[in-house]
């Protein structure tokens, strides 16, 4: 009986670290105990970049994207909406709102009393193609405290796709025209920067220690900047006392001159009052840019 009972002992035990020894080789040879993934994937998994993949490139502006886009391409997209939205015209809101003629409408407003989400609600400015490019990037990033949980499109080509198929459903806007984008091996300086309203939100956080932005929002040491995009520079700002300097400079607060502004207000306009030094990301400045847009 004992010798039976050493014999079943001793095959478990040796079947146990049989089995700890091929579980140690099959760790080191698929690197499962690694925190990144292997250089070379098993097997493609749907919805996720290889690195150094396609989704590595650079990607062109919006407004060229939208220019090659194709609406088919964006109804097949627009499929994965579905389980959320109606589109057709007079459809009813289910889990999301009805999206039909949605392109230029303000943010957050109407559809049918559709209850949107407070964060949402705050966002302001209008669907236009730069915000719906954000929104359909990343939702939680464009309005954090949305009730969206969809995790958004990553490739711009599909975001342009759906952006032109919404578009085509009773808005009709004309699209953006296309910038210049510079052959490979081109000075990069030469690269149109293209905002993000949901980070430039972010930065302007620093610009409200002077500036109120909301609609009605009262001057304090700066202007409120509600709708000053595409607005005579040192116009009318309810009543504010611009510097000499600004006054001087004429034109409008464009995309070229808001730039020139955030870059060195002191430089822009010799002898302003503004005393922010500038931002000297133009990336950020563009996010900045494309957020103030969104305030209209």
């Amino acid at each position: 009986m004992d010798d039976r009972f050493n014999t079943i002992a001793g095959w478990t035990l040796f079947g146990g670290i049989v089995a700890l020894g091929l579980s140690s080789l099959s760790a080191h040879y698929f690197l499962a105990d690694k925190e990144h993934r292997p250089e070379t994937m098993g097997y493609a998994i749907e919805g996720v970049e290889e690195e150094g993949g396609a989704g590595a490139a650079a990607e062109l502006p919006l407004p060229n994207l939208l220019a090659k886009a194709d609406v088919k391409a964006g109804e097949a997209l627009f499929a994965k909406c579905k389980a959320c939205h109606t589109a057709e015209q007079g459809g009813a809101n289910g889990i999301g709102p009805n999206l039909y003629g949605v392109v230029g409408e303000a943010v957050a407003a109407g559809r049918g009393g559709f209850a949107f989400s407070d964060a949402l609600k705050a966002k302001g400015g209008k669907w236009d193609f730069e915000s719906l490019d954000a929104w359909l990037k990343n939702p939680k990033a464009y309005a954090d405290g949305t009730k969206m949980s969809f995790a958004g499109l990553p490739k711009g080509e599909d975001r342009a796709n759906v952006i032109v198929y919404l578009n085509s459903l009773g808005s009709n806007l004309p699209l953006p025209a296309p910038v210049e984008v510079p052959a490979a091996g081109a000075a990069p300086a030469a690269v149109a920067v293209v905002g993000d309203a949901a980070k430039g939100e972010a930065i302007f956080a620093k610009c409200k220690a002077c500036h109120t932005i909301d609609q009605g929002g009262a001057n304090g040491i700066g202007p409120n900047l509600f709708a000053v995009y595409g607005e005579k520079v040192a116009g009318e700002r309810g009543g504010f006392a611009f510097s000499d300097a600004l006054k001087g400079k004429g034109g409008t607060w464009d995309d070229a001159t808001l730039d020139a502004w955030l870059t060195s207000p002191a430089k822009f306009a010799q002898g302003t009052k503004m005393t922010f030094a500038g931002i000297a990301d133009a990336q950020q400045r563009a996010d900045v840019i494309a957020y103030m847009k969104t305030k209209k």
